[in-house]
């Protein structure tokens, strides 16, 4: 690597062409830069300072088959570009304004802006990516047809150049002041230096970079620009384009967590992705840059096919339509290795629609009894490492049928029941689940376009025929049909028998929800209750609970486990014992969904997954805490790092608790723990 000092009249004049790699972001800078580049520029010349620094760019060194000197822009390009669009705002106001000043503009632009010796693209001494460098290309052309456009090129450009009119600083002065912005040109050698590395070291400046720009850049950086070009524009661009329907960048990094949580078979943090995917590039897909890209273009359209809801296959379709419905992006992961093993004929069509149906089931009679969503992204991540490829379904069956507590699969009676209580209406998925129950099994005999949920007990009756209800049941299932916009307005609060017989009520109506309404003469809690079992009937056949015999489950059935309890441990005593009582009151009084379970070695505390381990020794108790030490609160020291260190426990966190110890300072640091998990 070689630095020198330099600024940008010293970096342009020469005959090196400067491009930035195809698979480098667009230009991004905006206003707010454009105008913090402007005001260094006007306070140090108005202050005569004799600088001021503005950055580092770093390149590349190549060398054409003509010999013609060109460098590759690894960082540096926000900066670089921004200042050639000033240089561009000058010239054309000194050309178009005819002001007095000893600034060239054609000097400007044979020294600064082209190669004037040069025919094509070779002509041009900054050459950027795709749409921003036509945009350049016209106005380094001095383009007469230019018109202000979506391009940040050209609105950065016409900042400047308004900023120029309005007269603040003379021509001279900007020139002056653009001359003394100073920079550090950094050369690297391809032979000894690691273009990556510094590149992350060095990106510190400007817009910051999602995981998919530093992924995209560690994967096509080390190849020859050729290579680049084709794998960029054949498969990473058109992956990139597969998320165009929403924010692109953010739908990317989601991506890229998923992919690399479904490969590695366990949770991948979102602050670890990129280095997270670094690993499993060099150690799965080392010198296999194209065959890597081509798995994750393959990959990402499984992905977005779900998250966007779109298929060429109706039923697959109505089922992603339910899964962003309900908000189970959390199996994104998994459901993409099972669309890859329907791809590759491991399994059926009709076999990946039922798993995912069953997920849409599993997420709905969920959130029906109440149940928490924390966890099951942990769940989700690990699912596809207990699918058994020759008993594929029912191994996945098997999954979901053996989880307990938090993470159960709620079963007919429970579901049932609480489908028939349950507050429906303050759920997000209410109109959800009373359009399913209308059309479920193919029954759809009126459009459900624009319905809105109806209450058939008004919720502020206004007639003395309505009598009284009980708040837990007016938003029950019972109560609730779907009437359209306008017919729901019309209904409001009339009488219940108003309500069967006007032009817009229950009668007139072909939902199949309004079957049993329209038989009956009065409306009240006996007849909601008896509506919402039978409701709650046709719920338990919309959404199934995975069936398997005996036989079938048997072989996925775990080992019963060892029974411990606490004095099975070695160091058992009545020290220990007070301890661990003690601490044990505590931590259980943290929240009610806290388990504890007794293994060989030590007790764990649980939630979703162990959020604190506890030991038994001779005179305290050993404790681990399920977070990475640097993110520990700890201020009276009480906490070791045993990252490096092999223990019994979970997490990076160990401290002990004797009677020296205050109870309450080691709670602190435990109580972090399950406060994390229960964020995650």
């Amino acid at each position: 690597m070689n630095a020198f000092k330099s600024n940008i009249f010293e970096y342009m004049n020469g005959t090196r062409q400067y491009s930035i790699p195809i698979y480098q972001r667009v230009y991004s800078w905006g206003t707010e830069q454009c105008q913090r580049l402007w005001l260094d520029v006007v306070s140090m010349q108005k202050e005569n300072r004799v600088g001021h620094f503005v950055g580092s760019i770093v390149r590349i060194d190549e060398v054409s088959a003509a010999g013609f000197p060109k460098a590759q822009i690894i960082d540096g390009q926000q900066r670089l570009t921004t200042l050639t669009l000033l240089l561009i705002a000058l010239r054309d106001f000194v050309k178009q304004d005819s002001v007095s000043t000893e600034v060239n503009a054609d000097e400007i632009t044979d020294t600064l802006l082209i190669n004037p010796y040069k025919r094509d693209n070779d002509r041009y001494k900054l050459l950027l990516t795709k749409t921003d460098q036509d945009m350049l290309k016209k106005l380094v052309e001095n383009v007469d047809s230019l018109q202000e456009s979506a391009s940040r090129i050209i609105s950065n450009y016409s900042f400047f150049l308004k900023r120029i009119q309005e007269g603040e600083l003379s021509p001279d002065d900007i020139y002056q002041a653009i001359g003394k912005l100073q920079m550090v040109d950094i050369a690297l050698d391809r032979q000894y230096d690691d273009p990556q590395a510094i590149f992350e070291s060095l990106n510190s400046t400007g817009m910051d970079l999602k995981d998919s720009d530093l992924i995209r850049n560690f994967v096509l950086m080390g190849l020859p620009a050729t290579k680049q070009e084709l794998i960029y524009n054949n498969i990473w661009r058109p992956m990139e384009e597969l998320f165009a329907y929403g924010n692109q960048a953010e739908l990317m990094d989601n991506f890229l967590r998923d992919y690399l949580t479904m490969q590695l078979g366990r949770l991948v943090n979102q602050r670890d992705v990129y280095k997270e995917f670094k690993i499993y590039r060099n150690t799965h897909w080392e010198a296999k840059t194209e065959e890597l890209c081509k798995n994750l273009l393959s990959y990402a359209r499984y992905y977005a096919q779900m998250d966007s809801g779109e298929s060429k296959d109706d039923n697959l379709k109505a089922l992603y339509v339910d899964l962003k419905t309900i908000g189970l992006s959390v199996a994104y992961p998994f459901l993409m290795k099972v669309h890859a093993d329907c791809a590759d004929g491991t399994i059926s069509k009709e076999t990946l629609q039922e798993i995912v149906s069953i997920c849409v089931n599993y997420a709905l009679r969920r959130s029906i009894c109440g149940m928490r969503t924390t966890g099951l992204n942990y769940m989700f991540a690990v699912l596809k490492n207990s699918i058994k490829d020759m008993d594929y379904l029912n191994s996945i069956k098997a999954f979901f049928i053996l989880q307990e507590s938090s993470k159960e699969f709620p079963r007919n009676k429970r579901f049932t029941e609480e489908f028939v209580i349950q507050d429906i209406y303050s759920k997000r998925i209410c109109n959800f689940v009373l359009c399913k129950l209308e059309t479920w099994n193919g029954h759809k005999i009126v459009s459900l376009d624009d319905l809105s949920v109806e209450h058939i007990f008004p919720q502020k009756p206004k007639f003395n025929e309505w009598g009284s209800l009980s708040k837990e049941i007016l938003h029950t299932i019972g109560n609730l049909t779907l009437a359209h916009w306008s017919d729901n307005s019309a209904l409001s609060n009339k009488p219940f028998k108003e309500k069967l017989t006007m032009t817009q009520g229950y009668r007139q109506s072909a939902l199949r929800l309004n079957e049993y309404i329209v038989e009956q003469t009065e409306w009240g809690e006996k007849q909601i209750l008896e509506r919402a079992r039978k409701l709650a009937q046709l719920a338990e056949k919309v959404w199934t609970y995975p069936q398997l015999s005996e036989d079938e489950l048997r072989p996925y059935q775990p080992e019963p486990e060892p029974e411990y309890q606490l004095n099975t441990y070695k160091y058992y005593n009545p020290t220990t014992k007070t301890l661990f009582e003690i601490l044990d009151g505590r931590i259980k009084s943290l929240g009610t969904t806290i388990s504890r379970i007794f293994n060989k070695d030590y007790v764990a505390y649980k939630v979703d997954t162990n959020f604190v381990d506890v030991e038994l020794q001779k005179t305290r108790l050993h404790i681990w805490v399920n977070m990475r030490f640097n993110e520990i609160a700890d201020p009276k020291g009480l906490c070791r790092d045993v990252s490096g260190v092999g223990h019994l426990g979970n997490g990076e966190v160990e401290l002990f608790l004797d009677f020296n110890t205050p109870i309450d300072d080691v709670m602190a640091i435990i109580e972090q723990s399950f406060r994390h998990q229960d964020i995650e």
